[in-house]
């Protein structure tokens, strides 16, 4: 919980390569073409082979599709490419026992594997469930054999959205049912003797998937003979800045934790556009592990057995955790009013961002505060609910007077920063509220409490800048403030920390707050500085993202490198991926694969042309009904591929309209959901 350390796995092999053990998190991605298409499929997996793609899958719904494996195989593996393949299998044993001989490594899903979900609630009985166990131990015991015998390894792949009606019928559309779908495959693998697999936990929802590979992991530690590596990857995730930010939340937050072997990015995209996603996700956590930066080269055992000792050694292990790993509940913090907003308590994530211009510019500083704060649209349109200001110097002061004079209304939601006592006194009667920021080695308590005590206008937050210090000094210094404060019976007050470990930071943090019962709210701040997009999505959702997931913080802040209208639109993402604020249409949106007969691309951007400002509402676009009627569960409307240029319609699980034409679907859609009472006419 409070400092990384990744979870040692058995080393499992997938044709010139190996997951888990002390080898590199392994990026992966999924052709989107026909696997009876051999010359398209070919091309496709070359160009992953180039992006850099480790490890590519291929669906394969048919025997026949199983047999066309060999073709495709064959011709990379004359041009040079030998980068292990997957067959992704559905429904079909026949398929898989063709399919095993042909890649090095084989997933299946064990909501449907030799059984086909009716997605029913319908109760079992024990003699039931136990007769339908049995059953699928019969179905997949040949598999299990012929993997072995060929030497293919096999990823057990559990998604939220396909689970049985049997372990659906005692568990639940749960993580736990998730867990034990997969576990149920795995006793199967291990009574053979069979050692080489590894497992997945795939979820639309970003904190369900989260919750279920940590269940996974306590109770599969537990039972199991190995512990065996993760496939970590969000399903459904759409495409985009949303599809990133989502991906990088859900896969980042679990490799914080120390746990996966393998990722994959799914995105409603070209799959070469999922690579540099994957590997900028994985390169913090793979330059801690590899000797060099060559791929696939294996690293020293020592080396990194030398970098865990190095480690930050504050993690106790009988600690308990600051959060509920395996369920949400949002932290429990007090309620202040700030500008005529409530913040903390139940109220919805406010959203901070930071003003780039310097005030010696006043007239930027106000184009951009404009910008940010776009007051001409709606109250609930997507814009920075606070804009805040860097006061440094006296003349900054002066700058920030007029700058406050010509805003008039909107003064309330500027915000301001420094780490002056002399200006952070003096600003606590011109803005709405004051940051002021603790510089690790600096005294200044004294003085400051005494201008916070003096009933200042202005909420206060105390940010303590955390550079050089260990991980548990921002919280020690924090919680001594926040003590003597509330002595004074000091309440208008929130906490942050800006760190470049913000994760292991803020737990440790809210630890302290709890140890010491404080419930004053508190903003998460990220701040990065550098110029590259991608990096800055990656970051600040994992940092960020993670700690909402858990239910850890009741103000973002960013500031980044990004135009205003980016760093707004990448804070609500994050929000609304962590399911805590939702400001705009979620898309619940497959990559697509070889089971998908439409233009998958071409219709989730019409859809999301025509109901993008359908707040909060939830639409699944799925390419086939491998997932669709169980992550339609989580979705208020879905699109799901039904053949050939054809479509089903959703309420829920609900199929309320088969087999519509391609080209008239976006328009039923929109009729089912003005029928619904859902359509809004957009502004």
């Amino acid at each position: 919980m409070y400092q990384y350390r990744r979870r040692f796995t058995r080393e499992v092999v997938f044709g010139t390569l190996a997951l888990g053990g002390y080898q590199p998190i392994r990026v992966e991605s999924m052709t989107n073409t026909h696997t009876m298409d051999t010359v398209a499929t070919v091309e496709q997996c070359r160009r992953l082979y180039e992006a850099g793609c480790e490890i590519i899958r291929l669906t394969v719904p048919t025997e026949k599709d199983a047999e066309n494996l060999k073709n495709i195989r064959d011709l990379l593996r004359r041009d040079g490419i030998d980068t292990p393949l997957v067959a992704d299998i559905h429904f079909s044993a026949r398929a898989a026992l063709k399919a095993v001989e042909f890649v090095e490594n084989i997933r299946i899903n064990p909501g449907n594997y030799a059984t086909i979900p009716k997605f029913s609630t319908d109760e079992y009985t024990e003699e039931e469930y136990l007769n339908e166990i049995e059953h699928v131990r019969k179905e997949f015991a040949p598999l299990v054999e012929k993997a072995r015998s060929y030497g293919v390894s096999m990823r057990i792949g559990t998604n939220h959205g396909s689970l049985s009606d049997r372990i659906v019928s005692r568990y639940g559309n749960s993580p736990e049912g998730m867990v034990e779908a997969a576990l149920e495959f795995a006793r199967f693998c291990e009574e053979a003797g069979y050692y080489d697999i590894l497992f997945s936990m795939k979820s639309s929802n970003v904190r369900v998937m989260i919750q279920a590979y940590r269940l996974l992991v306590q109770k599969a530690d537990a039972e199991l003979r190995h512990a065996y590596p993760l496939h970590l990857g969000v399903t459904e995730a759409g495409d985009g800045d949303e599809g990133r930010v989502k991906s990088a939340m859900g896969i980042g937050a679990l490799l914080e934790d120390g746990l996966g072997d393998t990722i994959r990015v799914s995105l409603t995209e070209d799959p070469v556009h999922e690579v540099p996603v994957g590997f900028a996700l994985v390169k913090k956590y793979n330059e801690f592990h590899l000797v060099n930066g060559d791929r696939g080269h294996i690293p020293l055992k020592h080396v990194i057995e030398s970098r865990y000792k190095q480690a930050n050694h504050t993690l106790v292990t009988h600690e308990l955790p600051p959060f509920s790993p395996f369920s949400y509940q949002r932290r429990a913090s007090s309620q202040i009013e700030l500008a005529g907003m409530e913040i903390g308590g139940d109220k919805v994530p406010r959203v901070e961002t930071e003003v780039h211009a310097s005030l010696s510019d006043c007239d930027a500083v106000f184009d951009e505060i404009r910008q940010r704060l776009a007051p001409a649209k709606p109250q609930d349109s997507i814009r920075s609910e606070f804009a805040s200001v860097r006061v440094d110097s006296a003349a900054d002061l002066d700058a920030l007077d007029e700058l406050l004079e010509r805003l008039g209304e909107e003064r309330r939601f500027v915000v301001a920063s420094t780490s002056d006592l002399l200006l952070f006194g003096r600003l606590l009667h011109k803005v709405s509220k004051v940051r002021f920021c603790i510089i690790e080695g600096e005294r200044f308590e004294n003085e400051l409490l005494r201008l916070i005590n003096n009933e200042p206008l202005a909420v206060v937050e105390l940010c303590f800048l955390h550079e050089k210090s260990g991980y548990s000094v921002p919280a020690r210094v924090l919680v001594h403030l926040a003590e003597k404060l509330r002595r004074h019976e000091s309440s208008r007050l929130l906490f942050s920390v800006q760190s470049d470990h913000l994760l292991f930071v803020y737990r440790r943090l809210v630890q302290s707050f709890k140890s010491s019962s404080l419930n004053y709210p508190l903003l998460v701040r990220f701040k990065g500085d550098t110029s590259d997009r991608l990096e800055t999505l990656v970051k600040s959702a994992v940092q960020t993202g993670t700690l909402f997931c858990d239910g850890i913080g009741d103000m973002l802040s960013l500031q980044t490198t990004l135009s205003p209208d980016d760093e707004v639109n990448l804070a609500f993402n994050i929000l609304q991926g962590a399911r805590i604020r939702m400001s705009k249409t979620e898309f619940i949106s497959c990559p697509g694969c070889g089971r998908t007969y439409f233009e998958l691309e071409h219709a989730l951007a019409a859809i999301k042309l025509r109901t993008a400002h359908l707040k909060g509402l939830k639409i699944g676009i799925m390419g086939c009904i491998v997932n669709g009627p169980g992550e339609m569960a989580d979705a208020d409307f879905g699109y799901v591929g039904a053949g050939k240029n054809r479509i089903s319609l959703y309420v829920g699980r609900e199929c309320v309209e088969e087999n519509i034409p391609e080209q008239e679907a976006v328009e039923r859609l929109i009729s089912l959901i003005t029928e619904r009472g859902k359509w809004v006419v957009p502004v």
